[in-house]
């Protein structure tokens, strides 16, 4: 399954990081961000991959240059940013006709990819995508979702003061060829993926909950507590590992 991995913003509320390290390869207890991504997707048989680059694009360039990725990887620069759906619409001959992902890529995420497809090839008939979502301790600043009994998506309530619940959207979709054609024949007007398309698509959006480590890495404050639960992360496999000898 390909997936599109969107790593062409400024990282803005990261400064002054984001200023000489894109977001993407902002590191994570010593490892870019966009690496780690690439892994576990290719562990998980994803790829190959399309990343679109725009801020510092040549740092991008550089890192793929030399990585064990370069020959799974196409990257595309974008002289001005297209928009998350923009994005998608420019390349969605990408997909070859198939399910594929669309991934915004600035966030901290260990989910099981695996798992993932899994929920959506048992999704309900009705629905054309799969959108991953995660439990979070500040509803009031994500996309919080609704669900039916069945997790199919009810409504959205988009970074509002008191939102029902904290089940949030990660922004980690799994796009069907049905859809895919729907966007390329009636929604080329659409340019922002979460805003202006999933509205559209209510009732007919499954939804798979990971339970493992999700964190928007857009401010200081998540960029410390990504690091913090990668470090936490790597000292409980050292122990597990120790216990196994």
């Amino acid at each position: 399954m390909r997936a599109i991995l969107l790593a062409a913003g400024f990282g803005t509320r990261l400064r002054p990081l984001t200023e000489t390290v894109p977001k993407c390869l902002v590191p994570i207890k010593g490892k870019p961000l966009i690496q780690i991504w690439l892994e576990r997707l290719s562990a998980a048989g994803i790829g190959p991959f399309l990343i679109n680059t725009h801020h510092l694009s040549n740092r991008v360039e550089t890192f793929f240059c030399s990585s064990p990725f370069q020959n799974q990887v196409t990257l595309i620069y974008e002289p001005k940013l297209r928009g998350t759906c923009g994005t998608l619409i420019d390349n969605l001959g990408f997909y070859e006709g198939t399910d594929g992902l669309l991934i915004h890529a600035d966030n901290y995420c260990l989910a099981d990819f695996s798992a993932f497809i899994q929920a959506h090839h048992q999704r309900p008939p009705e629905c054309i995508m799969t959108m991953m979502t995660f439990r979070t301790d500040k509803p009031s600043s994500c996309g919080i979702v609704e669900l039916d009994e069945r997790g199919v998506v009810t409504g959205f309530h988009e970074k509002v003061t008191s939102p029902p619940g904290n089940l949030a959207n990660g922004a980690v979709y799994i796009l069907s060829f049905e859809l895919l054609n729907e966007i390329a024949r009636d929604l080329q007007d659409v340019n922002d993926f979460s805003i202006q398309l999933l509205g559209r698509l209510v009732g007919r959006i499954y939804s798979y909950e990971t339970k493992e480590a999700f964190v928007d890495v857009g401010t200081p404050e998540s960029y410390a507590v990504a690091n913090s639960m990668a470090r936490n992360i790597e000292s409980v496999a050292f122990a597990d590992s120790l216990r196994l000898v």
